[in-house]
């Protein structure tokens, strides 16, 4: 009875680094190439018009914006209390990338952390 499971100890999963990890490399290639895309294409809207374009544009634009901010405040929490350095370069550069790749990378690297904590 008194062993902890790993999500009661602060211990992570095992192989979570990885998918962390993988999921961020999918966030950054997913976004970078229709990121890309309007560059190349560009459309007769401004960058954000377009994202209240419609209703479902907006849903999914209010949902990102939430996400987000629930992201970089945990983000910013995590990082002061773990130690992670550069905790907040992961906040600025959502705004440069996309939170699809700084928020599972900050998981990725939150894993790390608390692996070589034990």
């Amino acid at each position: 009875m008194s062993e902890q499971s790993p999500q009661r100890s602060g211990q992570g999963a095992p192989g979570a680094f990885w998918v962390y990890l993988a999921v961020a490399v999918i966030g950054l290639l997913g976004t970078a190439w229709f990121n890309v895309r309007s560059v190349i294409e560009p459309s007769e809207q401004t960058f954000f018009a377009a994202w209240f374009a419609n209703p479902s544009v907006s849903s999914l634009s209010w949902d990102l914006l939430a996400v987000a901010s629930a992201a970089s405040i945990f983000i910013i929490i995590e990082g002061r209390r773990l130690g992670i350095r550069w905790y907040w370069a992961y906040v600025v550069f959502s705004f440069v990338t996309a939170v699809g790749f700084t928020f599972p990378l900050f998981l990725a690297v939150r894993e790390r952390r608390i692996a070589s904590a034990r």
